[in-house]
């Protein structure tokens, strides 16, 4: 497939869901090599979670998976600020607490501490 229609092709499947692209992994099916590489993929992931009010198991899940795919907690954090404008504050607060439990943070304790935080 000519890599400059690739994006065409993922487009025009997305559309019509098209059932090769329920396929395990990140590939979606499509002939060569994702575009994304698959830290970038979790950090979008982790994002969409956020953004559309996700569980804590999933957002747990979802940070983990980017832990794992190779994304440092700084990137994780950064993920949080860089989608609040457009997913709301309130979803980024509500979402913190949870995220920080799957980078082994305990929020409540540091909040708990008399120090300059």
């Amino acid at each position: 497939m000519d890599p400059a229609a690739r994006y065409q092709e993922t487009l025009r499947k997305l559309a019509i869901f098209d059932e090769e692209l329920v396929t395990a992994g990140f590939g979606l099916g499509l002939a060569g090599p994702p575009a994304l590489d698959l830290k970038t993929a979790a950090l979008l992931q982790l994002a969409a979670s956020v953004a559309i009010g996700s569980s804590a198991a999933c957002l747990e899940w979802s940070a983990g998976r980017a832990l794992a795919a190779g994304a440092t907690k700084d990137e994780i954090a950064d993920v949080l600020l860089a989608i609040a404008p457009v997913a709301g504050i309130g979803r980024v607060v509500s979402a913190a607490p949870l995220v920080a439990g799957a980078l082994e943070y305990d929020i409540e304790a540091a909040l708990g501490e008399p120090d300059d935080h």
